[in-house]
């Protein structure tokens, strides 16, 4: 005897996190962040597995 189950597509969302700690010089916090932002965005600093602190992974839908 066979007992059928039905199958579902599942979407299933990855999330990783990464966490990188740089130094920049600026005069205050706000300059800091955006100077961050602006090395991020250019590339000139690039995260890694080695940066990797978390993987998650979530249904997202159900089909």
């Amino acid at each position: 005897m066979t007992i059928k189950k039905d199958l579902y597509t599942y979407e299933v969302e990855i999330v990783e996190t990464m966490s990188a700690i740089i130094e920049v010089v600026a005069q205050e916090e706000s300059s800091a962040i955006l100077e961050a932002q602006e090395k991020y965005r250019n590339e000139d600093i690039q995260l890694d597995y080695d940066d990797l602190i978390d993987t998650q992974f979530n249904i997202f839908d159900k089909k």
